[in-house]
């Protein structure tokens, strides 16, 4: 593929950069002559921003809108709608969060087109996708900016001068950092099909929603609205290749309801492992309704279910 996901992506950063102040964005120059995208630390960011954001983390490769949402209640009336025609290179080969950056007392899962010149991660070798552009972007879901070690890791694996690269931070609790991750309704789906040891290749295109959720007031507060959006209120359609009753067996294993931590918000799931969020059972991180639209027959198979009920406990605790 002859897409360069940095190149496109970064056209977005500059429009980030170019009009920072009407996004209520403050960029500095941070470790290294790198540049920093505040998102909500020191500032309050705005919507506008998160979409856009969201839309570098899909590495240019796919649009994300504020639509009505569909549960009409007390608890939100709007949702995050998200789409890409090619999902798995959007999701995997740069919205995902998998590329673990730590020193001392920093730790962040970068996310972004970046992942994909840095080739640290084992999907590059499944995806067969590798980019060369000369500036980057790495997505940070923290409420600091990087240290010069980081920012030095990353110049290094890159093979980029430290002043080609940008860094976006969003907090959880910031409006931007809020969107951003809801919008990753449509990857969660993508990686656990990968999980599933299902072909990634038969997946055609996608499309994604999930409800916008109130911000939290600290970070396990929002992160666990933020997951409950997707694990209890998310929606995905995908068009897929391949024998209908794989396709049926796809639907049937994808949505959150598999996983046996499903019934809970996530956030008292998560105090229940006592904070670590490695003990969670992985199949948990899905849509909660998905469907499976036949490339081949024209036919839809759809599993899951919407719980309104946590939705409701998690935004209105």
């Amino acid at each position: 593929m002859k897409i360069s996901i940095n190149q496109i992506s970064f056209n977005i950063v500059k429009n980030l950069i170019k009009n920072s102040d009407k996004l209520q964005l403050k960029v500095k120059t941070g470790a290294l002559d790198c540049t920093i995208i505040d998102a909500g630390i020191n500032t309050p960011g705005s919507i506008e921003a998160g979409l856009l954001i969201s839309e570098v983390c899909l590495g240019g490769l796919g649009r994300v809108s504020i639509t009505p949402s569909n549960f009409f209640d007390d608890s939100t009336i709007m949702q995050i709608s998200i789409h890409s025609a090619h999902p798995v290179l959007a999701c995997l080969g740069s919205q995902y969060a998998g590329w673990s950056l730590s020193s001392g007392d920093f730790f962040s899962l970068g996310s972004g087109p970046v992942r994909s010149i840095a080739q640290k991660e084992e999907i590059f070798n499944v995806l067969k996708y590798t980019d060369n552009y000369e500036e980057t972007v790495t997505i940070l879901e923290v409420d600091k900016e990087p240290p010069v070690e980081i920012v030095q890791k990353v110049s290094e694996d890159c093979k980029i001068k430290s002043k080609n690269l940008v860094f976006v931070l969003t907090p959880t609790t910031s409006v931007a950092g809020n969107i951003q991750v809801v919008a990753r309704v449509l990857e969660v789906a993508i990686h656990k099909i990968h999980e599933l040891g299902f072909p990634l290749e038969r997946i055609e295109s996608g499309f994604g929603t999930a409800p916008l959720p109130p911000l939290g007031k600290n970070f396990v507060s929002a992160m666990g609205r933020t997951n409950d959006s997707i694990i209890y209120g998310g929606n995905v359609q995908l068009v897929v290749n391949g024998p209908e009753n794989d396709l049926i067996n796809l639907a049937k294993d994808l949505p959150s309801s598999n996983s046996k931590d499903y019934g809970k918000t996530f956030k008292k799931i998560f105090e229940e492992y006592n904070q670590d969020f490695y003990k969670i059972d992985g199949s948990l991180f899905s849509p909660a309704r998905v469907i499976i639209n036949s490339k081949e027959s024209g036919k839809v198979y759809n599993s899951g279910n919407i719980n309104k009920e946590i939705i409701k406990s998690s935004f209105e605790s």
